[in-house]
């Protein structure tokens, strides 16, 4: 049994659809708050309400608020086919596959990081929450490319605090669609959840500060490669901000790529690769540079748009 909650409808949600003014009372997705109304958890003025009901100022609501799932923890099995590009007593460097998750969360029965490198007998910080061991920065399970995991607990902090005030030069390189204008530009646009409660993120009045640097590297027929810096890394940033200036990354459904372009050049996924991360080491202070290069998929997509162009 989780929480009860109740109170009178506020005047501000007067004629809201229930749902609608659910998520807007306790910060829930549309999508969350439709499957408490579907489950019963939900009363207004004692009766079961369907998610469509209309809220009348003053009505009274009961909700009940389940506890949230426990948080997942890292199974501990090797990652096929991730690479070790660096390691030592603080840090470990890794070049991230494709399908990988950064660390377990509700839903993803898939490989993660974390516990590729706890199978295969690294050892990885254990400060923040119990399923994030490690973690200081993401990348998207189908985002290929380099990603650094905290060993020690001081280079946990300290990352951390690095990748928060935007001291760490990350650059990826992006496939996107058409040719942007001008050629080499900033995208400063907030970001947050996109109000359907898809699972998609935004440009969202009042998101929070996201800022993408991209330069073009090379220009084909149909698309453009890209380098892209990012000074903010919310989650989805790239394939958001592409998308929202009408250039979204080849193969990036999700966010209204063209599906034709993708199947022609073999892309099942975002062509988005982490190609250079540079940081001050956290504990000897040097600066320190990993690299990657495109994996088969993206690197076999590429040639095509070139022998295209």
């Amino acid at each position: 049994m989780g929480d009860v909650r109740s109170l009178p409808v506020p005047d501000g949600l007067e004629g809201e659809r229930l749902d609608a003014a659910l998520a807007r009372l306790f910060g829930f997705s549309r999508t969350r708050a439709a499957e408490l109304i579907t489950s019963g958890d939900v009363q207004l003025d004692g009766a079961t309400a369907a998610k469509s009901d209309r809220v009348h100022a003053g009505a009274w609501l009961e909700v009940v608020i389940p506890p949230p799932p426990a948080a997942p923890v890292p199974v501990a099995e090797p990652v096929p086919g991730m690479r070790v590009l660096y390691e030592d007593d603080d840090i470990v460097v890794v070049d991230k596959p494709i399908g990988v998750a950064a660390h377990p969360t509700v839903g993803w029965t898939g490989p993660t990081v974390v516990g590729g490198l706890l199978g295969a007998g690294h050892r990885v910080a254990t400060s923040g929450a119990a399923e994030r061991q490690g973690i200081v920065h993401r990348l998207d399970a189908n985002t290929t490319g380099v990603m650094v995991v905290a060993k020690s607990e001081v280079a946990y902090s300290r990352l951390k605090r690095a990748f928060k005030e935007r001291t760490v030069d990350k650059r990826y390189h992006a496939l996107v669609q058409g040719h942007p204008d001008p050629l080499r530009g900033t995208v400063d646009a907030p970001i947050d959840r996109h109000p359907s409660g898809d699972g998609r993120f935004a440009v969202v009045a009042g998101g929070k500060p996201s800022v993408t640097h991209y330069d073009t590297v090379e220009a084909f027929r149909a698309a453009s490669l890209l380098d892209v810096k990012l000074e903010t890394g919310r989650t989805h940033q790239i394939r958001v901000h592409m998308a929202a200036t009408r250039h979204p990354c080849v193969g990036d459904l999700m966010y209204g790529a063209d599906p034709r372009l993708a199947a022609r050049l073999g892309v099942t996924r975002q062509w988005l690769h982490a190609a250079s991360l540079s940081f001050d080491h956290p504990v000897t202070g040097e600066l320190v540079t990993f690299t990657s290069d495109h994996p088969d998929d993206l690197a076999t997509a590429l040639e095509r748009v070139r022998a295209e162009s």
